[in-house]
């Protein structure tokens, strides 16, 4: 039997590769889409969407505990972390059905099977069936990216977690074991710990959240240890020795090691890209430490060949693999004015509390790499908004170019920043100065006020401060 032929195949319907299906269908081009597991990814089914509502939950729980302060009663507050875990499933599959309504609805043919290359513009598929041969003019890979396992640190789903077991917990966890404190750590971190867990996070760097700006690492330090969280930085656990029910970690900090015990370690060290079994080194694809090496527009030097999202490499961010689809699908159309996907203006979005969100260069990068900055911060405890809310806590800090007023880069800590930075995301897209921002009106009583006042701080004219 012929094989089957597309204008385009896609491999993995994450948010890269949904999206990138969509696209190219709405530009006319015969599309399919080849999915190993699950519509939506990882980002829809065991990341993103899944732990936003369980982080909702203890949000939630986290409030009725402040009843008081806010003239109200709540008394016997609980939780069932089974009914937690229930809504975070539900919310996951209302969302990855939605995705297969897509497909549908965009006529983009599905095929559920594991995809091999076996040759320049050839897929073979392994369904359920048996094997489906396909063949496209353009291959966008979109396979994403897993949980990096460290020798003696794997997860066995008992005592040691990766984020998936996280998302399904066996047990509640009262004394818990953190490794990592990027977005995924710090989030578990901060759900478990928001729910009673006695948590400890341990990060190999010299601070929690390693790629934000120091100052906005420092702020929510704080704010986690006031919280009853231990914190270990320049830390490094070097074994777990698994007893019955509980976990001897042995951690390295300052030279020495020390000796700690857990019911439950979650393992979040970073990510690994799914390149293994496509076939891709001999097709003559560049991999570098699992990560297929692309140019500025996803493409991988093998003709029609495009690689797009976790597989690229970083930032590993579901809406940078989004707006790569895109590009990839318009590339492949024709358009001609396709501009390609800039890391400095993607933002970065951290749901733990206090929220924490980021786009563009820290203070440090700003001036490694030469740029004369100016510097303006505001406090929440100076926003009307803020304190009506009880939500007092947190920072936002502008990094401005001081020579032509080029915003270089935006930092905050504090409720629903993760919200708030599209404003800057915008501003920086449209070329904004500081001119511009400071000559935009913003709306009372909001949050987005202290945006504004950041601006003015950085130019000496802040006004509630």
């Amino acid at each position: 039997m012929a094989a089957k032929t597309y204008d385009v195949i896609v491999i993995g319907a994450g948010p890269g590769g949904y999206v990138a299906a969509i696209r190219a269908s709405q530009l006319g081009l015969k599309t399919a889409i080849v999915e190993r597991e699950h519509m939506g990814g990882i980002c829809l089914n065991w990341g993103c969407i899944p732990t936003k509502a369980m982080l909702r939950s203890s949000e939630v729980f986290h409030l009725m505990h402040r009843a008081k302060e806010f003239g109200l009663k709540a008394d016997g507050i609980g939780y069932d972390l089974d009914a937690v875990v229930k809504r975070s499933r539900g919310v996951a599959k209302q969302l990855s059905g939605g995705v297969g309504h897509l497909m549908k609805k965009n006529k983009i043919e599905v095929i559920m099977g594991a995809a091999t290359l076996p040759s320049k513009g050839k897929i073979s598929v392994k369904t359920d069936k048996g094997t489906e041969e396909l063949g496209a003019k353009n291959i966008i890979l979109a396979t994403g990216a897993r949980a990096r396992e460290l020798p003696g640190l794997e997860a066995d789903g008992d005592l040691v977690w990766t984020y998936k077991h996280a998302l399904q917990p066996p047990r509640m966890p009262k004394k818990l074991l953190v490794i990592g404190s990027g977005a995924i750590g710090i989030e578990f971190a901060s759900f478990y710990n928001t729910l009673g867990a006695d948590t400890t996070v341990v990060e190999v760097m010299d601070r929690v959240l390693p790629v934000e700006d120091a100052e906005i690492s420092a702020f929510a330090k704080k704010s986690f240890v006031k919280q009853g969280m231990k914190i270990m930085e320049k830390a490094m656990v070097k074994q777990l020795d698994r007893g019955k029910g509980k976990v001897t970690a042995h951690i390295e900090v300052g030279g020495k090691v020390e000796k700690h015990d857990f019911d439950t370690v979650i393992s979040a060290v970073g990510i690994v890209g799914n390149v293994g079994n496509l076939g891709l080194e001999a097709l003559g694809v560049k991999l570098d430490r699992t990560h297929v090496v692309t140019d500025q527009f996803c493409r991988t030097g093998v003709d029609g060949l495009f690689a797009i999202g976790d597989i690229a490499g970083a930032p590993w961010l579901a809406h940078k693999a989004s707006h790569e689809g895109v590009m990839v699908a318009e590339l492949i159309s024709g358009k001609n004015n396709v501009h390609p996907v800039k890391p400095e203006s993607i933002a970065g979005c951290t749901y733990c509390h206090p929220q924490v969100a980021s786009v563009g260069y820290s203070e440090a990068k700003a001036k490694e790499l030469g740029y004369k900055v100016k510097v303006g911060r505001f406090p929440f405890i100076g926003n009307g908004k803020a304190i009506a809310l009880g939500e007092a806590e947190g920072m936002v800090k502008t990094v401005f170019d001081e020579k032509t007023g080029e915003l270089l880069g935006a930092h905050m800590v504090g409720a629903e920043v993760t919200e708030l930075i599209q404003g800057y995301v915008v501003g920086r897209q449209l070329e904004t100065t500081e001119e511009d921002l400071m000559n935009t009106v913003f709306p009372h009583p909001t949050l987005s006020e202290m945006m504004h006042e950041s601006v003015l701080d950085a130019f000496d004219r802040v006004i509630h401060i």
